[in-house]
């Protein structure tokens, strides 16, 4: 546990640093009247002993002092993670542009200029405690915003694999019967014992990827050859899903190019956007239509280095019914028993894997789906 205490009594706390008793005296009582605890030092070592013990909601710091001044002493506090967050109001006798811009490079949230208006001081220390306190509110809701997704993700998943099992039992207990009353009859037992067999494989693979989320976390990571992972893709997928249908690969990595990841789990994500693309074709065509793969890496600001991964097909798309839901446990539009848990698994497993997944409406047809994987 660490040794600072944040200040979250009802008074707001605010640390006065500055090397002139008389200005320190002068804030002192302003805000004390204010119904605010206040903390003093008096150059930059005493500040960052200071915090040592309480961190304060807010720091009025003085730019010129000895020994240590302002900006080593704010470069210092937002260098450290259990401080980097506290607001700093520089004091300043720059009146420059460029010696406050040089305070507001450093970490500073605003200035003062001296001499100290002790109301305009008042106002700005006022306005700061506030912005902090929302974001505290922020931080908050969206906590609890996150156990309350959890929660209903949670419920959402157990009523619907209730829901499917249920029809697949239905559906075994059904040509079960149909057995009793055509045990004469060999090839309704044939095609009865086949329904059955297929009913049974889509509730082994349901109880499948729910182990997925259940172990993901646990799985280790390592290094793969991004083309050894779309090659077991499709290996993996051609045997689980019983599809021979085309398949054409562009691999725009560098030749070589290792990924750090689990690649049973990446694989099967992969092997249920395919499985999806090619369940988007019409079934009267009585063939599936061709699907795409490719890789490729980039950059994004706001997420930083990764692999995207993108299936292409040129099926019915998305159905307008279901797209504000698709990724909603047992959200579908095909007909068949036991569909719809392939996207919400497979959106769960590469978030748990640090990425994301969407899925996009082409504009002459068909469906894109993108993955995304961060690169270390």
């Amino acid at each position: 546990m660490s040794a600072l205490q944040n200040s979250h009594s009802s008074k707001p706390v605010v640390l006065v640093v500055d090397d002139q008793p008389i200005n320190i005296k002068l804030l002192e009582r302003k805000l004390q009247r204010e119904n605010m605890t206040v903390l003093t030092a008096s150059n930059g070592k005493e500040c960052l002993e200071a915090i040592t013990h309480q961190i304060p909601d807010l720091i009025l710091l003085d730019v010129m002092m000895p020994e240590m001044d302002g900006i080593e002493t704010c470069e210092r506090l937002k260098k450290n993670p259990e401080t980097s967050a506290i607001p700093i109001i520089f004091i300043t006798a720059r009146s420059s542009k460029e010696g406050k811009l040089e305070g507001l490079n450093v970490g500073a949230v605003d200035y003062i200029t001296k001499p100290i208006d002790l109301d305009e001081t008042l106002a700005r220390v006022k306005t700061q405690l506030r912005l902090q306190e929302i974001h505290r509110e922020n931080l908050e809701l969206q906590k609890r915003l996150g156990e309350s997704r959890r929660a209903a993700a949670v419920g959402a998943v157990t009523q619907g694999v209730a829901h499917n099992l249920n029809n697949l039992l239905g559906v075994v207990v059904g040509y079960l019967d149909l057995l009793k009353a055509a045990a004469d009859n060999p090839e309704m037992v044939r095609r009865s014992v086949a329904l059955i067999d297929s009913a049974v494989d889509r509730m082994i693979h349901i109880i499948r990827q729910l182990s997925t989320i259940i172990t993901i976390e646990r799985l280790p990571m390592h290094l793969v050859s991004v083309q050894q992972l779309l090659d077991n893709t499709i290996q993996r997928f051609r045997a689980e899903y019983k599809i021979d249908g085309q398949i054409v690969v562009r691999n725009l990595t560098p030749p070589d190019y290792q990924l750090r990841t689990n690649s049973e789990i990446l694989e099967s994500i992969v092997g249920k956007l395919l499985i999806n693309a090619f369940e988007s074709f019409p079934r009267e065509a009585n063939s599936f239509g061709k699907v795409e793969l490719e890789t490729s890496l980039d950059s994004p600001e706001d997420v930083g280095p990764r692999l995207v991964i993108q299936v292409f097909d040129r099926g019915a798309g998305i159905d307008p019914e279901v797209a504000e839901n698709l990724f909603d446990p047992f959200i579908t539009s095909k007909t068949a028993v036991g569909r719809g848990l392939g996207l919400t698994m497979a959106r769960h497993a590469i978030r748990n894997l640090g990425g994301d997944l969407d899925l996009i409406p082409r504009a002459d047809g068909g469906t894109i789906a993108r993955l995304w994987h961060p690169v270390s």
